[in-house]
């Protein structure tokens, strides 16, 4: 790996805490984001004439921090001057953190309740907390939005601006005003998550380390407040869906769908943990994706998984969240409970859906179906529309396998193919 790679490699992991760590500086996400790619730069410069140092991510931390920390010197600088000849200009630090048992020493969080404050629009505070705390690039969270990467991009510095000019703090809020943004944190731990368990782009299939931050937050959240129903029901979502991650990847990082994946490697004290959570969640979105997620976690076999239970939840959280993302999800339950006669028609329903024209697991949805119904032929121009559509390798590379599987003559008596790549869309999204 070359020294820019390793730049690069490392600035998309440590990026949240440095711009974090920053913004506990400066008081200013915006400001904390530009020493970030500041210190990102000298990296580039310094590194490959220098090598890469033994602590990469606490090489580009203190760098930013020393920067961060000269430009608060040069400001109360300027303000001494200005005061020397007459002018006043108001510099009062900010007041110590509060001695409070609810007080969490942790820049991530801070991070993330900044950027959902109410000034922001909740899709701008979810888009700017992926920017900021996921290193997410706009392509990536427009994907995750399914809307444009300009409409993302525009959000994002519109919200920045506003943090700015209504002087948001850096910090945790309390009492009512940290119930009140509770729904925008946690989608963005959801979506961080998300991102993390199967990434949108890239040449990766999964990204551990935003998979960690997402839940080490939602325990975090989860441990604040102990009251709130959802807070346990994402964490027992993250913790049952984590528990997957070492067996979904093969050897080269190719995807291995759950009817192959080795139980024997899911994690055990995971799904403890989610079981746990579970225990203490309610009846909201995230609770109810929890017990869909609950449902694969007990099934000792692929073959126990109790479908007509998990088309049932999915028929519960489309209520809950109508979305035609769900809707997708809720199909697949039903071809693998009913059949795949039983579920075309929901996808050839959702085929109408704007937000869905270039979401690829739609048509790898109805290419698994097709194929089921034994209608190869179109089945392998869904599944190469899908390639067509991902930016991510890995899916890219199994979807045009299945397409180029359906060119080949079976064998005979071989019997139908399994419906795996319906099964793939439970280890690619969890929605």
């Amino acid at each position: 790996m070359s020294a820019a790679q390793a730049v690069e490699a490392v600035f998309r992991i440590e990026s949240a805490r440095i711009i974090a760590g920053v913004a506990r500086v400066v008081r200013d996400v915006g400001i904390a984001e530009e020493i970030a790619q500041d210190a990102l730069v000298a990296a580039l410069e310094q590194w490959p004439q220098a090598g890469v140092p033994d602590r990469p991510g606490a090489w580009l931390m203190t760098t930013a921090k020393h920067r961060a920390i000269d430009l608060v010197r040069r400001r109360e600088t300027y303000a001494r001057k200005l005061a020397e000849v007459g002018r006043s200009l108001e510099d009062v630090p900010p007041p110590d953190e509060p001695a409070d048992p609810e007080d969490i020493d942790d820049d991530l969080l801070r991070l993330i309740f900044t950027s959902c404050h109410p000034v922001l629009a909740t899709e701008a505070r979810i888009a700017l907390t992926l920017r900021l705390m996921g290193g997410l690039t706009t392509q990536e969270i427009a994907r995750a939005f399914l809307t444009s990467e300009a409409t993302v991009a525009q959000r994002i510095v519109r919200a920045k601006r506003a943090l700015a000019k209504a002087g948001v703090p850096f910090e945790v809020p309390y009492g009512a005003e940290r119930e009140a943004r509770l729904s925008s944190v946690l989608e963005v731990i959801y979506l961080v998550f998300n991102e993390g368990y199967a990434a949108t782009a890239g040449d990766d299939l999964v990204r551990p380390a935003l998979c960690e931050d997402a839940l080490r937050l939602a325990r975090v959240l989860a441990a604040l407040m102990p009251e709130e129903p959802e807070a346990h029901g994402l964490a027992a979502l993250l913790e049952f869906q984590a528990s997957r991650i070492a067996a979904r990847t093969g050897p080269d990082g190719e995807p291995v769908l759950l009817a192959d994946q080795n139980r024997a490697r899911w994690n055990r004290m995971l799904i403890h943990r989610g079981a746990r959570a579970l225990g203490r969640a309610g009846n909201g979105p995230y609770s109810v994706q929890a017990a869909i997620a609950g449902c694969h976690a007990a099934a000792v076999r692929y073959e126990d998984t109790d479908w007509p239970r998990i088309a049932a939840l999915y028929g519960r959280l489309v209520q809950l969240v109508p979305s035609p993302v769900v809707e997708l999800n809720r199909a697949v339950a039903v071809s693998m409970a009913e059949g795949p006669e039983a579920a075309l028609p929901l996808v050839d329903a959702l085929a109408r859906e704007p937000a869905l024209r270039a979401y690829h697991l739609l048509p790898s949805v109805r290419g698994d179906l097709l194929e089921r119904l034994g209608r190869t032929g179109e089945a392998r121009a869904e599944f190469e529309r899908a390639a067509s559509l991902t930016h991510n390798a890995q899916e890219r590379t199994l979807l045009l396998g299945r397409a180029a599987r359906l060119c080949r003559p079976r064998q005979s008596g071989g019997g139908p193919d399994p419906p795996s790549l319906a099964r793939c869309v439970y280890v690619i999204y969890f929605v």
